[in-house]
């Protein structure tokens, strides 16, 4: 086991490389349980790559590849918030991974998260080393455009109600209360 550890999975259509860092190279079980994750998200069997992949990052921690594929696995079982706290991960340990960045916002696109989205996006785009990197980071952007473009406009609750947006909300109940009210008198 000399050298870097390479494997390239077709994730989601996206190749994602990894090479780990020497903290993984040197628990060889470490790297055994990162393999077979891989194999697994593979073969699509994301169930036994969550018992891997969390292994792996158990007993090599600082792996940020690991914690890609990890959150792979999660977001396939469903299981978001620990899909996003391990791509998050991930991007701190590798700020220079595209794979890190470009998962991270392609999950938070998929969410429905557009602010996040965008910023993973581009600190992906100052990570992109390769032609393929690019149009993969430009077609999931255009999907996106597409789909805010078409879809409903949804509230963003990022910032707390004024208290004018509350008198009005209030006002408005406070009318179709006053509505219902002479409807059932008449």
């Amino acid at each position: 086991m000399n050298g870097e550890l390479a494997l390239r999975g077709e994730l989601g259509g996206h190749s994602l490389a990894c090479q780990c860092p020497p903290a993984l190279q040197l628990q060889p079980e470490a790297v055994e349980y990162f393999r077979e994750g891989v194999e697994q998200l593979q073969s699509g069997n994301a169930g036994p790559a969550l018992l891997a992949l969390s292994r792996a990052t158990e007993l090599a921690p600082s792996c940020g590849e690991a914690h890609v594929f990890l959150g792979l696995a999660h977001a396939l079982s469903c299981q978001i918030y620990p899909a996003i706290d391990h791509l998050e991960r991930a991007a701190e340990l590798m700020p220079e991974s595209f794979a890190a960045h470009f998962t991270l916002a392609q999950l938070n696109f998929k969410l429905r998260i557009p602010q996040k989205g965008y910023a993973a996006a581009e600190r992906a785009l100052g990570c992109v080393q390769t032609l393929e990197q690019r149009k993969a980071l430009t077609q999931l952007l255009k999907e996106e455009r597409a789909r805010e473009r078409n879809g409903i406009a949804r509230p963003w609750f990022n910032k707390p109600y004024s208290k004018p947006g509350l008198w009005l909300v209030g006002s408005g109940a406070a009318a179709v209360i006053g509505a219902l009210l002479l409807h059932v008198r008449w």
